[in-house]
């Protein structure tokens, strides 16, 4: 048996693809390398100390962690946060969505459509030198944006601390939120230019390569409604391969839907539904929004239906509806932002108690699940089920796929390892967090 091993940039946490030959068959696993033991050491902590703790589970994803912790919470005690504070954290999860969208497209993929390691290494001629730096220094623009948003509505960008059971710590006054309100506007043009030529790019390498990668019709899996998709939602639904809901339910119902397993060989666990497997993050969300309400992202989402049709499996369409959820997020903020933010009570008194609660939010990879018990007010059991952990049997599937297209009578073509790179990168996993 002859066996290939990937290690993997470009990604959030540490992994490596290992490919299996042997008699003809080719086999691929998607390994996650770390472990964290947050679940372990979450144990015994006082219950009200969890939201800032959590957040440390991930500096990417430190937003959706914080926010999904209030929520279980907030279950548990049995509050109800006032409107405002809604807002409040819907800008704090949109920051996140355009931090995270901006870096996964254009730092971590767009290298790959470019024929670069990084868009930071200026190669090639002057004309060349001259694009990628114009590329960079756009791309920075809008996730600066983001990571801005972040700061205003979660009192920091990294680790936030404004949201509390009950609500938010305070509101937003309205000279700060005009002043983001600015940055955000300035932003749009910019992201549209850059999902513009990131979508040409994308047209390039498939006629290049000669596939969309793995376009095998799957189960997905989302939180988000059909129209104006929140981020801040209480229901999962799983989609049929033809688009259609097929299910809903409470997160706490999670384990009579989906399988839940660990791995033997990765850090990181998997689900599946009936059997099947399913698939998590931008995709899945493109297959089930019917409208954004917004005009520039209503305009990609036409483009994007009329070119691939919708629902669609392809899996480096995964970056274009990611591109779409970028202008989305900075659209729906200007919307909000517009609003008044610092005008009405922002949290609800609450008595904390034992008991069980759940939280959920959809973060940039999919939906994110925080399980606590409580007893004598401190965590007595702890379960976190990742948004990546989603996409683990539809990862190796895809490298299945593009390990057969590259491999032949013993032969490896070399752009097996670029392959390799696009299709992990595709799904955008955040191993960090999966590992939980």
């Amino acid at each position: 048996m002859a066996k290939i091993i990937y290690p993997l940039s470009r990604i959030e946490g540490h992994a490596q693809v290992v490919i299996d030959m042997r008699a003809g068959s080719v086999s691929a696993r998607f390994k996650a390398m770390e472990f964290r033991g947050f679940e372990k050491f979450m144990t015994g902590v006082p219950s009200e100390q969890i939201p800032v703790i959590v957040s440390r589970l991930c500096g990417v994803c430190s937003t959706a962690h914080h926010v999904t912790a209030i929520k279980a919470l907030e279950d548990v005690f049995g509050v109800e946060p006032p409107p405002i504070a809604k807002k409040i954290r819907e800008l704090m999860l949109l920051g996140q969505l355009i931090q995270n969208q901006a870096t996964s497209l254009f730092l971590m993929s767009m290298p790959d459509r470019l024929g670069s390691e990084s868009i930071f290494l200026m190669e090639g001629d002057s004309d060349q030198k001259k694009q990628m730096a114009e590329i960079t220094a756009k791309a920075l623009h809008v996730r600066k944006a983001g990571t801005n948003l972040i700061a205003l509505a979660g009192g920091q960008c990294i680790h936030p601390v404004r949201a509390v059971v009950g609500g938010v710590s305070s509101g937003i006054p309205e000279a700060k939120a005009a002043a983001m309100l600015t940055e955000i506007e300035s932003a749009i043009p910019v992201a549209c230019k850059l999902v513009d030529h990131y979508w040409e790019l994308s047209l390039n390498l498939r006629e290049r390569i000669g596939t969309w990668g793995d376009d095998e019709p799957s189960f997905y899996i989302t939180s988000t409604s059909s129209h104006r998709p929140s981020l801040d939602n209480d229901t999962l639904y799983i989609l049929n391969p033809d688009g259609a809901v097929c299910e809903s339910f409470p997160p706490k119902d999670f384990r009579k839907h989906l399988t839940f397993e660990e791995s033997d060989y990765s850090y990181a666990s998997k689900t599946s539904y009936n059997g099947s497997i399913i698939r998590a993050n931008s995709l899945a969300r493109m297959n089930s929004t019917a409208a954004f309400s917004t005009p520039h992202a209503d305009s990609y989402r036409a483009r994007f239906q009329e070119s691939f049709g919708i629902p669609s499996h392809a899996i480096l369409l995964y970056d274009l509806a990611r591109g779409i959820e970028l202008v989305y997020a900075l659209e729906r903020t200007i919307e909000l932002l517009q609003q008044p933010l610092d005008n009405a009570d922002t949290d609800v008194p609450y008595t904390p108690r034992d008991g069980d609660g759940y939280g959920l939010v959809e973060a940039p990879r999919g939906p994110l699940i925080h399980y606590y018990r409580i007893e004598n007010n401190c965590i007595s059991a702890v379960k976190y089920i990742i948004p990546t952990v989603h996409n683990m049997l539809a990862i190796e599937r895809a490298l299945g796929v593009a390990a057969r297209r590259y491999i032949h009578d013993g032969k490896i073509d070399l752009e097996l390892e670029h392959a390799v790179g696009r299709v992990v990168r595709a799904f955008d996993p955040c191993i960090a967090c999966a590992t939980h």
